[in-house]
């Protein structure tokens, strides 16, 4: 293709989902329902965790700022696919698209590092549960946490980069439900290889890595766990982890499978229904599998509901 024939993009057009505009209303209404649910339940333990002084501890440090993290992931991605529901033609400018690029991969990247680093704190208090103060100590879980957000946002800042400076064949149709890395190296005149190589390198560099962390981590978890003698402790020190695997084998295997596998031939329509897996049903799991199943976390809750009831009736005692 002669290059001279390529025009300057300034917008994109997001498809959505045209095989489902017979039942896109009922589904803005379940997408709203479980994007406000995530929002209201990572919102809440964002706000239980920073002011409930029990909860001051590294687990729950770890998990305010996962919760934190949540609501913005889910709102770089959710609020465009409402979008799409609701209109036939969802209009995004060429900067709005390599941002939303941007923080989707630098923030699910920072996601995957702090599940990583979520499972390396639950294996030092399990495997060394008297020196687990003095290992996680307060200069230890906060540099770990931040380590992985700066991590996670410096490494897509490179592609997103290159990408902005590829040229585009006329054609400004992102056959997905968001902006994304490879629907848009797929509108490219360009050769998009070392585009493909970095993002699969960057990609496979954080999931892989902090895949392989998380694991290790359960792995040695269960090993120490099998030689609690006792059976009631041992019950107890699975029922702290175990239901995490869920999460974290939805999230990874989705986002293994979108952008760590060999080809990438496969239909996009599949890469959007495993998209939403990891945009939104996961985001809507997290808050109910690690924290409000929690009974150290439900108890802070009951605290603050019935404290401010209590002062809700004092001050209308005294006004009455």
């Amino acid at each position: 293709m002669d290059i001279s024939n390529h025009t300057r993009v300034n917008e994109f057009i997001i498809t959505g989902f045209p095989s489902l505009q017979n039942i896109r209303v009922p589904l803005l209404v379940l997408v709203s329902i479980m994007y406000t649910l995530s929002l209201m339940g990572n919102v809440a333990i964002v706000f239980i965790t920073r002011y409930e002084p029990s909860l001051h501890t590294p687990m729950y440090f770890f998990l305010g700022n996962f919760s934190f993290l949540e609501i913005c992931f889910t709102s770089v991605t959710v609020p465009t696919m409402l979008v799409d529901l609701m209109r036939k033609k969802n209009i995004v400018s060429f900067n709005n698209c390599l941002a939303q690029i941007y923080f989707f991969h630098g923030l699910g990247g920072v996601e995957c590092l702090l599940l990583a680093a979520m499972a390396y704190d639950r294996y030092v208090a399990i495997r060394s549960p008297l020196r687990y103060n003095t290992i996680m100590n307060s200069t230890v879980y906060i540099q770990l946490a931040a380590w992985c957000w700066i991590i996670g946002l410096i490494l897509p800042l490179i592609p997103v980069i290159l990408i902005s400076q590829l040229n585009y064949c006329g054609s400004n149709v992102v056959d997905h439900f968001f902006c994304d890395i490879l629907p848009l190296l797929r509108l490219v005149c360009n050769r998009t290889q070392l585009n493909e190589m970095l993002s699969f390198f960057i990609c496979s560099f954080i999931l892989v890595g902090s895949f392989t962390i998380t694991i290790i981590s359960y792995v040695a978890i269960i090993i120490t766990v099998l030689g609690i003698p006792s059976s009631a402790g041992c019950k107890k020190a699975f029922s702290t982890f175990a239901s995490h695997l869920t999460v974290v084998g939805i999230f990874y295997g989705t986002m293994m499978f979108i952008y760590v596998r060999p080809t990438r031939n496969l239909s996009f329509n599949m890469d959007q229904l495993v998209a939403v897996f990891y945009c939104l049903v996961t985001p809507v799991l997290n808050p109910v599998i690690y924290s409000l199943r929690n009974k150290d976390v439900k108890t802070a809750l009951k605290k603050v509901i019935f404290a401010k009831r209590e002062t809700s009736m004092a001050k209308c005692s005294m006004e009455g």
